[in-house]
């Protein structure tokens, strides 16, 4: 028997089988509903020889956005799988590595299905995904979903974001990626939401896509809409822009309202839970706020500024933790919710280093950072080894002395990086998380870095 995303697909493709359902922007290759199910079928037949095999095993695959990254993901679901959707930027060793720790019972290298030793079995049909963290602080973790929980989702974001099914997705964050899934994939599966798949995050590509194609819904990164803010280009059918995957200062909120004539609206969310939080409004964007909870989200602030977020999109795989019936999610983020129930990041807890015998908060000197004049953005961290050095890298037009100089007026000495990287933008995953490997080299070009935030 089919589990409940399976039986979804099946009913939009019964509604809207002949309407287009997604389109590539860089070749203008597209497929209705039913041509895309027809294709799941003819690419499980033709590299999966026996489905008995794959049920209850993870697969790992990447791909690109597009009508084959649908069609893998379809025909794996089709067999019974747990499906592991990777990124691309991931390098092919690397790939198979993360599927062997994972105990995955085959890797699809991009010509076929190939098979993996002390493979694991899940027992529950209704497991069909499996998270997994970036792993830019540590190891990445495997956080592991139900179909159910995975309709959640993406039924919470569109209720929440009024997304609808004469709406047009433009997806350029990965479809395979916590907030691609609940904004993208599922939103096409379930409720026939259709896509456009775009060719490149370049402003310029962007824009040529949205003359033709004329998205009406643009799920991005921040880094996304500080390039547009400062172009002038134009963004013709969209109606709902939004931001997540990392904290979108405010002053790019407000140089896009004033560019394009509509706000941005923010989206706060995490692989475990889903989405948490979106400001409807796009008032929230412009304080630094991320917006209320979503519908059918409950959050709970706790003691030390933290979340408690409970949902039946929260895996439940291993966490004991809940609210009734709904699993739930202490967030790891420092928060505060105020009493009309906002959410207001406050950084990551956990941040704390000692340098020289003194205690150094790596929150605390990224915020200073951020609020200095001309700052864009900051990130901080710290070197390894016995004698460990703060570091910083910050996206500004001033020079590191510049900065130092500002700092020294009210910042203790020991909290003053000595190693100051000036960028022009902070680098970033094509998550649209910080990339942390980028971050230290540049911060640390000849000595390894542990600690960040």
């Amino acid at each position: 028997m089919s589990h409940a995303l399976l039986q979804a697909w099946a009913r939009t493709v019964r509604r809207h089988g002949d309407a287009s359902a997604v389109v590539q922007a860089r070749d203008r290759a597209a497929a209705t509903f039913r041509e895309l199910d027809a294709r799941a079928a003819a690419w499980r037949e033709t590299h999966i020889p026996e489905p008995a095999r794959l049920r209850g095993r993870a697969v790992v695959f990447a791909a690109p956005n597009g009508i084959a990254w649908l069609e893998i993901f379809l025909g794996l679901l089709h067999a019974g799988a747990v499906v592991v959707p990777l990124d691309t930027a991931e390098p092919l060793p690397a790939q198979r590595s993360l599927a062997q720790a994972l105990r995955a019972g085959f890797w699809w290298n991009g010509q076929q299905l190939e098979p993996l030793p002390n493979a694991k079995r899940f027992r529950d049909p209704e497991v069909c995904l499996i998270k997994l963290t970036s792993g830019t602080t540590g190891k990445p973790r495997a956080l592991v979903f139900t179909a159910r929980q995975l309709l959640a989702d993406g039924h919470q974001v569109t209720a929440s974001m009024g997304i609808r099914r004469r709406d047009l997705n433009y997806a350029l964050i990965p479809l395979g990626h916590s907030y691609g899934l609940g904004n993208l994939t599922i939103p096409l599966l379930a409720q026939g939401v259709p896509l456009v798949c775009g060719a490149s995050p370049l402003p310029h590509a962007i824009a040529e896509d949205f003359a033709r194609w004329r998205p009406t819904v643009f799920p991005g990164v921040p880094a996304m809409w500080r390039a547009l803010a400062g172009s002038d280009l134009a963004l013709p059918g969209l109606r709902l822009g939004i931001s997540a995957g990392a904290a979108l200062p405010p002053e790019v909120a407000r140089d896009f309202a004033a560019r394009f004539g509509q706000r941005l609206h923010g989206f706060y969310g995490s692989s475990e839970t889903g989405g948490i939080a979106y400001d409807p409004t796009g008032r929230a964007a412009l304080a630094g706020e991320v917006g209320r909870a979503m519908r059918g989200v409950k959050l709970q602030a706790l003691r030390g500024a933290r979340l408690q977020v409970s949902s039946a999109a929260v895996t439940t795989h291993d966490n004991p933790r809940r609210v009734g019936k709904l699993g739930a999610w202490l967030m790891p983020d420092r928060v505060a919710l105020d009493a009309r129930g906002n959410v207001t990041l406050l950084g990551r807890r956990g941040t704390t280093v000692k340098i020289a015998g003194r205690r150094v908060n790596l929150s605390e000197v990224t915020d200073r950072l951020r609020r200095l004049p001309g700052v864009r953005e900051a990130w901080a961290g710290v070197s390894a080894g016995d004698d460990p050095v703060l570091g910083a890298v910050v996206a500004s037009d001033r020079t590191p002395a510049e900065l130092r100089s500002a700092l020294l007026a009210d910042t203790a000495a020991w909290k003053i990086p000595k190693r100051l990287a000036v960028v022009a933008a902070l680098p970033v995953t094509a998550r649209g998380k910080p990339d942390m490997r980028a971050l230290r080299a540049q911060a640390f070009p000849s000595l390894r870095a542990t600690h960040a935030e």
